[in-house]
């Protein structure tokens, strides 16, 4: 091998230890805010949508559990999904409706 050097595959939890990164982390809330225009127009629906797909992995019994969910209540699944996640970011962000 002489002069090449070989690297070594490290964890995640190895990089961080080593790095120092999760000494940085601290446990405060954090300020976020919308833009008023934007925030306005979203809790009063009036936001136009612009949908962009994404790709996410979901664990095909959840996926199960998303179509029998969406089709108890009679809607599509995706959009089951899109309205779980907006409530969920609304409540990160101590939004109210």
């Amino acid at each position: 091998m002489g002069n090449q050097t070989t690297r070594i595959k490290e964890s995640a939890a190895e990089y961080y230890d080593r790095s120092g990164v999760l000494t940085e982390l601290r446990e405060e809330p954090v300020e976020f805010s919308l833009n008023e225009e934007l925030r306005r127009e979203i809790l009063e629906g009036k936001r136009k949508r612009r949908l962009r797909n994404i790709s996410i992995k979901i664990d095909p019994m959840q996926i199960q559990a998303l179509k029998k969910i969406a089709t108890m209540k009679s809607i599509p699944y995706q959009t089951l999904i899109r309205q779980w996640l907006s409530e969920c970011i609304r409540m990160e962000l101590h939004i109210r409706p």
